[in-house]
């Protein structure tokens, strides 16, 4: 079974981002850093998805990579529309805002790949908002899948939980 700490560790850069965008106030070096971390979200969510497909994952920074192996490896993470017409600038945004002093993202970029990130965590039902497909019933199917030991602490663990087996439950 994966481990579901890929998945909170992804949801915590985005919240890194939107804490560091509260922050800013002009100064480029916290675009940087949101861009920075938006990406992280956005790799490591593949990467979660992945992981518990039984992908063994390699390591790269290459969202282009990470969403190919996602189509092609049955990946029940939904990409958006906005995350593939703008993987290879978000991927960018890892190296060029952490080794590149000279460049300038716009910050109305950034407040878009907030906003559209966000949008790839909902669609994908990675946050403390219970995933409305997990009735009670449902539930039920997945803690068979479970080890018996398991303690599910919040929302967000069952959210993942189902992501890893819903194929298996509908």
């Amino acid at each position: 079974m994966c481990d579901i700490r890929y998945f909170k560790s992804a949801y915590h850069c985005y919240d890194v981002a939107v804490n560091l965008m509260k922050l800013y106030q002009y100064d480029e070096m916290y675009l940087n850093d949101v861009a920075y971390h938006l990406q992280q979200c956005v790799e490591k969510t593949l990467k979660a998805f992945l992981e518990c497909r039984g992908v063994t994952v390699p390591q790269t920074h290459s969202i282009r990579k990470l969403i190919s192996m996602s189509a092609n490896n049955g990946s029940v993470a939904v990409v958006t529309d906005w995350l593939a017409e703008n993987q290879y600038e978000i991927e960018t945004w890892e190296s060029d805002s952490r080794c590149n002093f000279d460049i300038c993202l716009e910050a109305g970029r950034i407040r878009t790949g907030l906003e559209e990130v966000r949008r790839f965590l909902d669609i994908n039902h990675m946050g403390y908002e219970l995933n409305p497909e997990l009735t009670e019933e449902r539930k039920a199917r997945l803690r068979e899948k479970l080890p018996r030991n398991l303690v599910i602490r919040d929302d967000f663990e069952w959210n993942c939980y189902y992501n890893i087996f819903k194929k298996g439950l509908k």
